[in-house]
């Protein structure tokens, strides 16, 4: 492999360049809790007044996020998966039409309790399909969104098999003595360190705000093969107006307000 190499330009100053790197279209599969929790209501309210639920927010996330990621290459496609005891096909088949894969999520609806959550089956489904997706000259990326705040999601796969990139969005009640949300993000996270070929996202929750859900769903818009770490993200930036540092410097004393002059 070609090493990146320093190249001296102008005037002393120096850059980088790299060599050509094919960047692949997805195939996503998206795969959301159904349990009795997704339909746990927000603190955002709806055009009818009433208090969206996270199954609704999470709709309206999809659909944007759907949109979006054709805008920036109409050749990714989309698959839906449900998320009970185990996980269930919604819609099989990837595709790349947005009205066919937003028409998918009408059917998307909550279930009872289900006591348990087993990834296995997902990451199954996943690694069968990335296959195809590779013999396609395309990556495979799954993205999670769960919702149980007490109920630890497990898993059987063998740690050096990484075919697919796994994102989560976790949506959870704030931890009381009933739930244990702290465990279950540390069980998500092993899961997103165990499979994923390329850096995978964890996101989570408690506040009940929309844009808790459609946040994360912006930075999920970033290419695994494109991303920095985790941990070097400084996106989205607050929008709270800040004092350029040129002109918090030049501020004069006199103008310096009597309680901090003293």
């Amino acid at each position: 492999m070609e090493e990146d190499r320093a190249v001296v330009i102008g005037g002393g100053a120096s850059r980088y360049a790299l060599k050509p790197t094919r960047i692949n279209s997805e195939d996503i599969l998206i795969c959301v809790d159904v349990d009795a929790e997704s339909m746990a209501e927000m603190k955002t309210t709806g055009t009818n007044g009433r208090p969206l639920t996270r199954m609704e927010c999470v709709k309206q996330a999809i659909i944007l996020f759907i949109h979006n990621k054709l805008s920036i290459n109409p050749d990714h496609r989309f698959a839906f998966a449900t998320l009970s005891k185990s996980a269930a096909w919604l819609k099989k088949d990837f595709t790349s039409d947005a009205a066919s894969a937003i028409a998918s999520l009408r059917g998307l609806s909550a279930t009872k309790s289900s006591g348990r959550a087993d990834l296995t089956q997902l990451f199954r489904v996943a690694a069968h399909e990335a296959k195809i997706s590779r013999a396609q000259n395309r990556i495979l990326r799954v993205i999670l969104i769960y919702c149980r705040s007490s109920v630890r999601p497990t898993h059987e796969w063998p740690l050096k098999q990484k075919l697919f990139t796994l994102d989560v969005m976790y949506l959870h009640d704030k931890p009381s003595p009933d739930n244990c949300p702290q465990d279950v993000y540390d069980s998500l996270v092993d899961a997103v360190e165990r499979v994923s070929e390329y850096e995978g996202y964890i996101f989570e929750s408690g506040q009940g705000l929309a844009r808790s859900v459609f946040k994360p769903m912006s930075i999920l818009l970033s290419h695994p093969q494109q991303r920095c770490a985790q941990d070097d993200l400084d996106i989205p930036k607050s929008l709270a107006k800040k004092v350029p540092v040129v002109e918090a410097a030049s501020v004069d004393d006199n103008q310096i307000p009597q309680a901090m002059s003293q």
